[in-house]
């Protein structure tokens, strides 16, 4: 199983977009452009265990921070972390990168992504939603974040993080990570913006189905999640394919971050998609 850390592999590298932190992985003919959005906590490193897999595949690769995400600025403004605000930040990117996208949201960062082609269709040739759903984020997970809400307040961006820690660590289907990975994560999550962390859960948990209207864009997509997913249920998700008329994937071996957790199956997904 991959991890989440702030190593890349060769071929990858730093860089920005609009603004936007960002990796990229090029590969030398290229057959288009793919841009990965990571979901809420989330960075553009949860996605990085895709990128040489897609290069090599001959697809050029950029995965971002979103605002207020670890290496991303962000602002006090609540109102610059709506979705559809979120969304015209892609829509930026996907203009400094040059051309249509194939745009990949994870979780979060599908409703945002999703936000990005009701404004733009012509913006991208694809959509995956992965491990994301048709409206806000409900069950256990919406009740995680309101037990972990009163934190941010008393303790601040380090009691939620060490509190999340902890809630992972007693899952029992999650390996135990390294220490250099959980102070990575630790750094990550303390670097972000904390109006970012309130702002993009109150959107992650208000969002309105917009199904309808993206299957009215003509797009095609792909829903595609983890077997075990938690946060949108597996169910849920394969009921939002049916009503966008849309490719369907399960990814074996994975639960909410199956580009971590098995990225050769969901780059065999995605790429199989495209083709």
């Amino acid at each position: 199983m991959s991890v989440v850390s702030g190593s890349l592999p060769a071929g990858t590298r730093r860089t920005s977009y609009a603004g936007l932190a960002a990796v990229e992985t090029r590969a030398p003919a290229e057959r288009g452009t793919v841009l990965l959005v990571p979901g809420y906590t989330g960075s553009k490193e949860d996605l990085v265990p895709l990128l040489p897999l897609l290069a090599e595949a001959g697809w050029r690769a950029v995965a971002v921070d979103q605002r207020g995400q670890f290496e991303s600025p962000g602002s006090d403004d609540p109102a610059d972390y709506a979705v559809d605000a979120l969304g015209a930040d892609l829509l930026a990117v996907v203009d400094a990168l040059g051309a249509p996208v194939h745009l990949v949201g994870h979780s979060f960062g599908g409703l945002v992504s999703r936000a990005a082609v009701l404004a733009r269709p012509d913006a991208v040739r694809s959509l995956v939603l992965l491990g994301s759903g048709p409206a806000a984020l409900g069950g256990q997970r919406a009740a995680l974040m309101a037990h972990v809400r009163p934190l941010l307040e008393t303790g601040g961006l380090e009691a939620v993080h060490e509190a999340q820690a902890a809630i992972a660590a007693a899952d029992p289907r999650r390996a135990p990570q390294p220490p250099e990975v959980q102070e990575f994560l630790r750094r990550r999550f303390v670097s972000g913006s904390r109006t970012a962390l309130e702002a993009m859960g109150e959107a992650l948990l208000s969002e309105p189905d917009r199904v309808d209207a993206l299957a009215a864009t003509g797009v095609p997509v792909l829903v595609a999640h983890g077997e075990g997913d938690d946060a949108w249920l597996p169910e849920a998700q394969h009921a939002m394919a049916v009503r966008l008329g849309a490719a369907y994937e399960v990814v074996p071996g994975s639960i909410h971050s199956p580009a971590v957790e098995n990225p050769e199956a969901t780059a065999k997904a995605l790429l199989a998609f495209w083709g």
